[in-house]
């Protein structure tokens, strides 16, 4: 996996907690920013410190596109779609190392 890349990811403080989708040019720092609570907000106020989702893109156009339309999922399909890649909701903050 390369160190820098433009994703779209969600984040959650459990397995089934809250979710935050968000949309980066730098997969790397911003998941070690809300791993560390280094940037004020929703992530930071919820404690959610664990990447559960992340789908790379070639364009921060088309990524921006994605993370429009998850926003628009309802919550069990958001749930849907991270269980399909990571069923056991396990941190890939590793992953992307």
């Amino acid at each position: 996996m390369r160190y820098e890349a433009i994703a779209v990811y969600i984040m959650t403080n459990k397995k089934n907690g809250t979710l935050y989708t968000g949309v980066t040019s730098n997969l790397k720092n911003r998941s070690s920013e809300h791993k560390l609570s280094l940037r004020e907000g929703f992530t930071k106020k919820y404690g959610l410190h664990m990447l559960v989702y992340y789908e790379l893109h070639a364009t921060m156009e088309s990524a921006i596109h994605r993370e429009k339309r998850l926003k628009k999922y309802k919550r069990t399909q958001k749930i849907r779609l991270i269980e399909s890649l990571n069923p056991a909701w396990s941190d890939l903050y590793a992953c992307v190392f």
